[in-house]
């Protein structure tokens, strides 16, 4: 019969050691594994990054339709420019043509004289008004303030009863088409009357040059 025995003295002492030095390897080795990441997390972050993907794509894919419907209006609207220009200076020949007439000339007219300036003016009208169809618009200047986006000073004309840079005077009507300048409008415009400034309200009214 075989006795169990304690280990004791030098010998317990070693089997501490080495069980306290596997335990702290042991640890060592767990703490410098890398860390799993979690699967819930990336599919988290992957879904935020799919989802910026697609609402920037949806912004392009926005600007897109809003260029490409305006491109579309553009070209339906201004398609005509060069042709209606080219129009306008058959208009500008016609008008030329009726203000060569003299005024006694046109007083006593005969039959076929007049058939010819009733037949140019109606040209002209019949053509001022095919252009009109197409967007192209007459400018209307006279007795407004002097627009450099839509006029074209010529001279200016002493006059004190209207205010200063008022138009008065069109020497070439001008035209748009939609709301771009086709040909501006070629104008005199008074010099010598008060100022116009714009009041509180945004409104344009006159200042007498002793007020300035």
């Amino acid at each position: 019969m075989t006795d169990e025995t304690t280990k004791t003295g030098p010998d317990a002492a070693a089997a501490d050691t080495s069980a306290d030095f596997a335990q702290d390897a042991a640890e060592t080795i767990d703490a410098t594994e890398p860390s799993q990441p979690d699967p819930v997390e990336l599919l988290k972050a992957e879904n935020g990054e799919l989802r910026d993907r697609y609402l920037r794509l949806a912004a392009e894919m926005d600007n897109l339709r809003r260029r490409t419907e305006r491109d579309v209006k553009d070209a339906k609207s201004y398609s005509v420019a060069s042709f209606a220009r080219d129009m306008l200076a058959v208009a500008d020949n016609l008008r030329r043509t009726l203000e060569a007439i003299p005024a006694e000339a046109r007083a006593g007219a005969d039959a076929g004289l007049q058939t010819l300036i009733d037949g140019v003016e109606m040209t002209e009208r019949s053509m001022l008004s095919a252009l009109e169809r197409h967007g192209v618009r007459q400018i209307e200047p006279i007795g407004q303030k002097f627009d450099p986006n839509f006029h074209q000073a010529m001279f200016e004309v002493p006059n004190s009863e209207v205010p200063n840079n008022t138009v008065v005077q069109v020497v070439q009507a001008g035209f748009v088409i939609g709301e771009r300048v086709l040909r501006p409008a070629m104008v005199g415009v008074a010099k010598g009357g008060p100022k116009i400034v714009e009041n509180a309200e945004g409104a344009n009214s006159p200042l007498d040059e002793k007020d300035a």
